[in-house]
């Protein structure tokens, strides 16, 4: 997770690793999780990874091709949009010739309940890691970490077992 430059409260970042990662992290408005999520087509071994402006911070927008039949731009290149009972996944939208992953519209709501799950699992390992080592700043980490990855709280949540759900021909995760 990295943090983009706005607003720092008007404090000069420490100079040691900690407190400088800690200060990004706890002053700056945007953070974002880079990385987003991985398509792979069971079926085909068709793999589309995230664009490079795609991070996981940005998740629930695949929501938004389920629930309201649009479409979202993945980064550069990838591209879902959904088309009847289908969503389908362009890997590239500047080729013609682009492989295109189809993943049927109920089960990526199952996909996406899965990536959920586990972005759950990891902030709750996350929280047990700051309050063991982070002591006094612990309670800010995981509010960052809750506000990056639109999460509820660790009281909330429920361990998640798996690092992928796979059903079909489709599985998605965080790559």
């Amino acid at each position: 997770m990295t943090s983009t430059p706005g607003k720092t409260a008007g404090r000069r970042a420490p100079a040691d690793a900690l407190g400088s990662f800690l200060h990004g992290l706890l002053t700056f408005d945007s953070l974002f999780a880079a990385g987003g999520l991985k398509v792979t087509d069971t079926a085909t071994g068709v793999v589309s990874w995230p664009g490079c402006c795609s991070g996981l911070e940005e998740w629930r927008e695949w929501n938004q091709v389920f629930v309201f039949g649009g479409s979202v731009c993945l980064g550069h290149g990838p591209w879902a949009e959904r088309d009847g009972d289908l969503v389908q996944l362009t890997l590239d939208v500047e080729r013609i010739d682009s492989p295109v992953i189809e993943v049927p519209a109920v089960e990526l709501r199952y996909l996406l309940a899965g990536v959920e799950r586990d972005l759950a699992g990891f902030l709750a390992l996350a929280a047990d890691w700051a309050y063991r080592n982070l002591s006094r700043h612990a309670f800010p980490v995981i509010s960052a970490l809750i506000r990056v990855l639109d999460l509820p709280g660790p009281g909330d949540l429920h361990s998640a077992q798996a690092a992928r759900l796979q059903l079909g021909r489709a599985s998605l995760s965080a790559p």
